[in-house]
Formats: structure tokens, sequence, C-alpha cells
């Protein structure tokens, strides 16, 4: 058995916040059969506080103030960054939308051990906040279909989960730091900022909410009702709202479910908010943050759902971050010395039509593909995803193997290597097929690992004695 660390550091719209985990990995195969490793046991070591995320402006992270936070928190915990070998710095909401957002997760490199992911975007954080929450684990308890709805500050991170598998996912701007207000000031709150999402709810509404003028709270609650029907109609248990399209996250996947979700969970600040309705001053955030909460939980159709409750709320994206975004690859894989670990590594996915063209020796379709995909990245370097083949004998694999070498070797950077990635279990195999063309990149091939078109993905060291390596794909969307 072996022990990593792993780390969560979650920049959210309203909140910042670390975990510290530990992860056991161990081969779960017989001993007459090929070695099988899994991550066997997850162990959060410690939470820090919940901050509030500091700004400069409504554009600008206040970058210096969120390495302290960083910093305090790993000496807090006891760990020092060359302690971690694996976890997330995940910047999301509206945060990885501010100006400054690449350049925050730059910062905080110095914090990131070896094999730590930087990541923005809606797509990971969906699934990590999902598994965080207990969304997952109990969609695969009770062979179930389970939407999580991870509401923050400025976004709501849906994902659907059947029995442990991702059905789809999506985002929208919909979240309590979307209009915030100065409550000091009489009895009706004066708006001291409203997002284009909440312009927009309140328009629907009938609301005027303009920057500078009071609001009463009735009209906040009338946006709020807008608000949560469009998360209703987003997990097919409503009508469709009319706002929807508008308010989807940029970079968000579509997604459409076939039914309705039955079970419902709720994770991130708003979900305190739903899940208990509190009698306290609903401004005292100055937000609207315990005002859509409560609109969600009295809305008509997400009342009549069954509603599960994670053991997570405000910290699933952070817990996920730290103990869920580390995948293993299958354990019959190729790779030459020393060519781990990557990172942030665009991966040009190829249809089934593509895979069999090149296989039968198309092989300037690929060199095709691979330009026009390095130009489109301003990338000197790319990994090429498969599905893989179902049971191919080795000529079938040689055939395959001379054609990634000839276009890769022909379009590449002199120094880069060829990283084939498949789903199917048939690393091992064409990652020798591809040593024996002759080519004299580096190179490796890992599989039991699936990647979809603009994705970026890193791998890690090799583990257990060679046998797998940590991957995690991911998004990098930020603006």
């Amino acid at each position: 058995m072996a022990q990593i660390l792993s780390v969560g550091i979650d920049i959210g719209t309203s909140t910042t916040q670390v975990v510290f985990s530990r992860i056991e990995m161990d081969n779960t195969a017989g001993y007459f059969t090929a070695p099988r490793i899994a991550i066997t046991g997850k162990e959060i070591l410690y939470k820090s506080r919940v901050y509030f995320t500091p700004l400069k402006t409504d554009v600008l992270i206040d970058t210096d103030k969120v390495r302290d936070i960083v910093a305090a928190e790993f000496r807090a915990a006891g760990f020092t960054p060359s302690d971690t070998q694996t976890g997330a710095v995940i910047i999301t909401g509206e945060s990885a939308r501010k100006e400054n957002a690449a350049a925050v997760l730059q910062a905080l490199s110095d914090f990131a051990g070896e094999f730590v992911v930087s990541t923005a975007g809606p797509d990971l954080e969906s699934i990590i906040a999902g598994k965080g929450s207990g969304a997952w684990q109990y969609s695969i308890d009770n062979d179930c279909t389970v939407a999580n709805l991870d509401i923050g500050g400025g976004t709501t991170n849906i994902v659907f989960f059947n029995a442990g598998d991702t059905q789809g996912k999506l985002c929208l701007d919909v979240g309590g730091r979307l209009i915030r207000l100065d409550a000091s000031a009489g009895a009706d709150p004066v708006i001291t900022y409203v997002s284009y999402a909440a312009a927009e709810a309140a328009k629907l509404a009938g609301v005027n909410a303009e920057k500078g003028s009071r609001i009463s709270r009735s009209d906040l609650r009338k946006v709020c009702d807008v608000f949560a029907d469009c998360l209703a109609g987003a997990i097919g248990i409503a009508p469709k709202s009319a706002l929807q399209d508008r308010l989807l996250t940029p970079g968000s996947d579509v997604y459409t479910p076939a039914r309705p979700a039955r079970r419902i969970c709720f994770s991130g600040g708003v979900a305190d908010c739903i899940y208990n309705v509190s009698p306290e001053d609903d401004l005292r955030y100055g937000d609207i943050g315990p005002i859509l909460g409560k609109a969600i939980a009295e809305n008509r159709a997400f009342r009549d759902q069954k509603t599960i409750r994670g053991g997570e709320t405000i910290r699933a994206t952070v817990v996920g971050a730290g103990t869920y975004t580390t995948n293993l690859s299958g354990s019959t894989i190729y790779y030459s010395e020393g060519i781990f670990p990557v990172k942030n590594m665009p991966a040009l996915k190829l249809t089934k039509d593509e895979q069999w063209q090149i296989l039968f020796g198309d092989t300037q379709l690929l060199k095709n593909r691979v330009r026009w995909f390095l130009e489109q990245n301003d990338s000197p370097r790319m990994l090429l995803a498969l599905q893989g083949l179902p049971d191919p004998d080795f000529a079938t694999l040689k055939k395959l193997a001379k054609s990634i070498t000839e276009a890769l070797d022909g379009c590449l950077a002199k120094d880069e290597p060829i990283i084939v990635v498949v789903e199917r279990d048939i690393a091992k195999a064409l990652g020798i097929a591809l040593q024996q063309t002759g080519c004299r990149r580096k190179m490796a091939s890992i599989d039991s690992v699936k990647i979809e078109a603009g994705d970026y993905v890193d791998i890690g060291r090799p583990l257990m004695d060679g046998l797998v390596v940590p991957v995690v794909v991911k998004t990098l969307l930020f603006g």
C-alpha cells in the first residue's frame, strides 16, 4: 500500500478555503492476475477556516492576500508545499472571470507540489463538487440518478450522476453574490453591485435593480424566485426558463437531462441557506444568498422532489479538489524514462471515424488535424486521445503506431514527446508498437482514461513501482 498527501485550494466568488487529505492506493488484483492499482482510501486531515475571497476591485482578485491565506493555512496544518504530491488549486465561479485570474493561479504555483493541478472553469468543478458533497457516492450506494447543484457566490454548477457515472453537467450564472447590498442605511438596502445575470433576472421579474438604487426585500425575493425557476428548469423538474440560455456560464456544457432528476443534493455556500432557512436577518452577508436559499427551499418544483443532504455544503468543492481530482491510469502502460510529470497538455481527441481512417493508412488526415490543433492552441505540444480498438492484434496496433509517429514526429516541436491516451486497455501493446517504429522521441501510452475535446491533461510521476500514473483531466477557462 502507498500513501500520498493531497491539497485542495478553492478560490471561489465568495470564499477561499484549503483542505489537506491523505490518499491510499493498493493493488486490488489477485495473486495470479495482472496488477490493478486503485485508490482504496481517503482521509481528510485538515480543513481551513472559510475566508471571504479578497478582492482589490470588482474585476481584480487581491493576489497577495490570497497567497497570505494559503501560506498561513500550510503553516497551521503543519505541511510544506514539498510535502504534497497531488491535489488541485481551482479558481471558480466569477473569480475565474477576473482580469488577473490566470495570474493568481501562477502566483500560487510556489505552494503547488510536483503534481498539484491548476484549473479554472466550470466542468471539473461541477464533478468534484458533486463528489465532495456526497451526491456521487449516494448515486452509487442507491443505484440511482442524483443531480447535485453546487450554488456559490457567482455560479451554480450542476452535475447528474447515475450509479456513479457522470451523465451530464452544466453551469449557470446563478449565485448568492450576484447582487451585493448595503443594508446600513434604512429598511430598503442600496445595491452596491449587480451582475449581468442578476440584471436579466430582475428584468424578467419586473424589478428595478440598478447599482446605487434602493430595493425592497420583496423585490429581491422576486429576482431570486426567477433564479430558482431557472435552476428547476435546468434539472428537468419544471419547464425550461426563458432565461436559462442567457445565464449559461461561458465554457459550460449544454446539457438537457433525458428525464427529471428525482433526487437532488445541494452544496455550496447557498446550500446552508436552503437546508437551514434561518430567522436571522436575510441581509446579514450583504448579498442575496440567504434570500436565494429560501426561494429555492420554498420553490414548488423543488419541494416536490426528494432532497438528500450530503456531508459537505460550503466545503464541497475544496473537499472534492483535495480528494477527487486525481485518478489512476490503467496498470498496463508504457512510458519513456523521465517523460513525466507533464502539465496542461492540450488534448486532441479523434473521432471514431478519424481513428479508423488513420488505421487504414491515412496519415495525412492526422497531420492536418495536428497542425490545425497546434495552431489553434498556440502551443508547441499536445497529446493524442483515442477511444482505442476492441481486442486488436499486434499487427493492427503496429499500423496505428506507424501512422501516429509519422504524423506527430513531423508536426511537434523538436523536444516534445509523443503521448497517446486511450480509453481501452491496450496502452502497453500500443506503446511497444510506438517504440518499434524507430521514432527517437520520448513516448508514452496510457489507458483507462476518458478525454473529451477541449480538455487539458496533467500526468504525474509513476506510482506503485511504476505500475500506474496519476492523471487529471481538466479545463482551463478564464475570462
